[in-house]
């Protein structure tokens, strides 16, 4: 009979009420559970031909969208093992603005391929031993081997165009040329003349119901989509005050109750108000302000003063919409009615109110080529909200892209292709790898299976048939410059055969035109940017290390007190 020896509670250890989950609870192999379901969630989205989700979030708002990132923003994740992955999903989002759903899919693939492993008993030190070489050498490969094209004038739409295809193809697939043409119209319209000053926050966008897509348009300027509020519609050359409180009579504190006699006493009555906000507008007109925005209400009586003066008053009741303009004009924001400081004006070249599908919207125009402060905004038009809310996703992504482009402008190639590259890569590395990390290598280069595997699936093809047309393309690409390579010696500096090229830039033909379901990314313009794959593999593969490394979770109990009272369902019945 064998002498059982107790294992150590944690009997006063912790406060009551703590959770702890330790690895003899299999506490890594729940957290991989957690994240694959979490990567599950967002693995049929990813590609032109992926699924959108409805998600509703705690205010019953309604979000329809295939974009990982705002889907993983809109639920409400608690496991702590699964929000590893969502906080690394996010950090590409901030960083790159696209690949954020490759992130989660890998991470997600990745552990997966783990448990396999640690089922066989290999122990979590050796996978993630195995992992991070894997890691280095696959950033490795993608920096020298994969780079397929870069763009080489930034200034020219058709280049910019290229990069951003392949990224707003994926969220909205058939109007990736339409939208690309937009957005690089916009970018180049405020691109500074050193690009890596380029702000995202200079490309707006503003949406109208109601059109089709194809009316969508670019105007160089900031749009609101509203009308100014006097009969002043048009100023040019001029000098604008921005105030954030209320453009009225000021209200006292007390009430009192007055007395009137007779007429005369009532017309008296308001005289010295009307005296005073009449001062107080010409004070604004003699300082030279010829537009004023206001971020409160208006009065009537203060819109009447202003008209008199041709002043141009516009109401923006977003803050944000009121900073932003700030920032374009050159002005700061007063929290009191009176005459700016010289360096408290803006100025701006043009304001006009024009008509855009029926709405009538105003812009605020810098026609000065040398002002850093240029914005451009692109006017959307769509027949649904959640329509339109997702062309803004696809659009903000390709902004984003320009960003990275103006670090690294190289490409490589999309629909899986790099993908299957690194798998081939990766695995010859790990043949050559001794010990038991090469069995996590072999794993880590699986897990790119993931990609052009979901791709396939979702365009609705034989994910197995593909899948095996791609791996013999790609192990004629390995075969053909290894031949290469051994004829052509040194005098070439081992650069790719014609073949070569044609073979390993094979990927997923989404389309279906192609019999053989492949067909060659490189060729077809289908190029992903090597900064952002770079960043999702690097992100990815340290989530998953992360969730690895941790062998105990130890949760406290929620902060006591009632929980507050919701919403009213019947606020509305009498």
């Amino acid at each position: 009979m064998s002498l059982s020896i107790p294992a150590p509670s944690q009997g006063n250890l912790f406060k009551p009420g703590y959770q702890s989950l330790d690895s003899e609870d299999g506490a890594v192999l729940r957290n991989i559970e957690a994240c694959r379901a979490i990567s599950q969630t967002v693995q049929t989205s990813l590609g032109p031909y992926g699924r959108n989700k409805i998600v509703i979030n705690h205010l019953q708002k309604m979000i329809l969208t295939s974009d990982a990132a705002t889907i993983l923003r809109e639920l409400d994740v608690v496991h702590p093992a699964a929000k590893l992955l969502v906080m690394a999903s996010q950090q590409q989002d901030a960083e790159m603005g696209d690949a954020t759903n490759l992130v989660i899919i890998l991470a997600g693939e990745l552990l997966k391929k783990a448990e396999e492993l640690l089922r066989i008993g290999l122990k979590t030190s050796d996978i993630v031993q195995g992992y991070e070489k894997a890691q280095n050498f696959a950033m490795k490969v993608l920096e020298v081997d994969l780079e397929v094209d870069r763009l080489k004038e930034l200034r020219s739409q058709t280049e910019l165009s290229k990069a951003i295809r392949t990224v707003v193809a994926s969220k909205q697939a058939g109007t990736e040329d339409l939208l690309a043409s937009l957005v690089s119209e916009a970018v180049l319209a405020v691109l500074p003349k050193n690009p890596a000053n380029f702000n995202v926050d200079n490309v707006r966008v503003v949406k109208i119901m109601g059109g089709s897509l194809e009316q969508s348009r670019v105007v160089k300027g900031m749009v609101f989509g509203r009308e100014p509020e006097g009969t002043i519609k048009k100023a040019r050359k001029a000098k604008v005050g921005v105030f954030s409180c209320p453009i009225d009579i000021s209200q006292t504190e007390t009430k009192g109750t007055v007395l009137l006699k007779n007429a005369q006493e009532m017309l008296d009555f308001t005289k010295g108000e009307e005296e005073r906000l009449e001062a107080a507008v010409k004070e604004l007109y003699d300082s030279g302000l010829r537009v004023v925005v206001a971020g409160s209400t208006v009065g009537e009586l203060a819109q009447h003063y202003l008209n008199r003066f041709n002043i141009l008053v516009i109401k923006i009741l977003s803050k944000f919409e009121l900073r932003r303009l700030c920032r374009v004009v050159g002005a700061t924001p007063l929290a009191r009615l009176g005459a700016p400081m010289p360096d408290e004006m803006g100025s701006i070249d043009v304001v006009e109110t024009t008509e855009i599908g029926g709405d009538r919207v105003t812009v605020f125009r810098q026609e000065d080529s040398n002002t850093i402060t240029r914005t451009a905004t692109i006017v959307l038009r769509g027949a649904t909200q959640n329509h339109l809310d997702d062309v803004e996703r696809a659009i903000d992504d390709g902004v984003n892209v320009v960003k990275a482009i103006t670090k690294d402008p190289r490409l490589v190639p999309g629909a899986g292709a790099t993908e299957i590259q690194l798998i081939e890569r990766i695995t010859a590395f790990a043949d050559k790898t001794p010990g038991l990390p090469q069995h996590a290598i072999r794993k880590y280069a699986e897990a790119f299976e993931v990609i052009p595997r979901t791709l396939a699936e979702s365009a609705g093809l034989d994910a197995t048939e593909v899948l095996s047309r791609l791996y013999t393309a790609h192990h004629r690409a390995k075969e053909s410059s290894g031949s290469s390579s051994s004829e052509s010696g040194e005098e070439d500096g081992g650069s790719a055969s014609e073949e070569e090229e044609i073979y390993w830039t094979t990927g997923v033909d989404l389309e279906g035109e192609s019999p053989s379901g492949t067909l060659d990314a490189a060729d077809e313009g289908i190029l992903d940017l090597m900064a952002s794959k770079n960043s999702a593999i690097r992100l990815a593969s340290e989530a998953a290390r992360t969730v690895l490394s941790v062998d105990q979770i130890i949760v406290a109990r929620q902060a006591g007190g009632p929980k507050p009272p919701g919403p009213n369902p019947n606020w509305d019945e009498d």
